[in-house]
């Protein structure tokens, strides 16, 4: 075969962006964007603190009809939520987070800690699960199965599966390839969203238009169920999600999503329920 039969066959990237910057985080995609074509992957923020600048965390604030999943890179953080979880998160565990029906949440570097770093991503939840009850789970490193280069945060690859019970067809791994390495990453069945970002270092996928994939930058794949090629450019470490994509409509409020306006006010009324409570406590103002 020759090399440019083997370019012909690398799986197109269709968008690529840097996001917008809010101080230390990036967000590279919402529900009103890209979260539309990828759903039901709706949102991504790749964050990075510097926690001796004065940074002290996110306060107390609601989701529903989603779940997030944080991913720490670099940095224990401390959480709590109305589900009752609370403690610490150390650097490269996962915070599952479903948010269901309605719940609040917070989180924060752990005291001592000068650098967080991580993604935070939001899921759209199928309609049966949409206003089911709020769960959390928070997994230590050690939890977070591995095959090959790829840890397993939400999914399957290989033989390496995620505790947390995905809501649907999803995978989400990290992955980390030393300078020149190569992997091919072959989507299960049906998978046919796919996306990747970067945090450090650079990707190749064999589709060379706007050279390789940067630290900082979010790429879509064409819809398919193609073989994604990957060579690292320095040491790199990245995060992909693949999915079946999400059927239904995205429904959006302030800190929510769903598949039906009568869902969202159903979520956003449990919101304002567990808000009135936590007044009640003096745990917001």
């Amino acid at each position: 075969m020759t090399t440019a039969a083997v370019e012909t066959l690398a799986r197109a990237i269709v968008y690529r962006t840097r996001g917008s910057q809010h101080g230390g985080i990036v967000r590279l995609m919402s529900p009103g964007d890209l979260g539309e074509f990828l759903k039901p992957f709706v949102f991504l923020d790749l964050f990075g603190f510097d926690t001796t600048g004065g940074h002290k965390g996110f306060g107390l604030h609601p989701h529903s009809g989603i779940a997030t999943l944080t991913y720490l890179i670099e940095g224990d953080t401390l959480y709590e939520d109305t589900t009752g979880e609370q403690g610490t998160l150390l650097g490269g565990g996962v915070e599952w987070m479903r948010a269901g029906n309605g719940v609040w949440h917070t989180g924060g570097p752990a005291p001592g800690v000068k650098r967080v770093r991580g993604f935070q991503l939001w899921v759209a939840l199928p309609a049966s699960e949409e206003n089911a009850p709020a769960q959390s789970m928070y997994l230590a490193p050690s939890q977070v199965p591995q095959e090959g280069p790829a840890r397993v945060l939400l999914g399957r690859y290989g033989a390496a599966q995620s505790a947390i019970a995905a809501p649907a067809p999803i995978n989400y791994l990290a992955v980390q390839l030393k300078d020149g390495e190569r992997w091919s990453y072959v989507p299960p069945a049906g998978h046919t969203v796919g996306w990747v970002a970067v945090n450090e270092g650079a990707l190749e996928t064999g589709d060379d238009r706007g050279g390789p994939i940067g630290s900082g930058e979010l790429a879509v794949f064409e819809e398919s169920s193609a073989v994604i090629d990957f060579v690292a450019r320095g040491d790199t470490s990245f995060v992909l999600g693949s999915a079946v994509k999400h059927p239904h409509e995205l429904v959006m409020g302030h800190y929510s999503v769903h598949t039906s306006r009568a869902t969202l006010d159903q979520g956003e009324a449990e919101i304002r329920r567990i808000g009135a409570q936590l007044r009640q406590e003096g745990r917001l103002p």
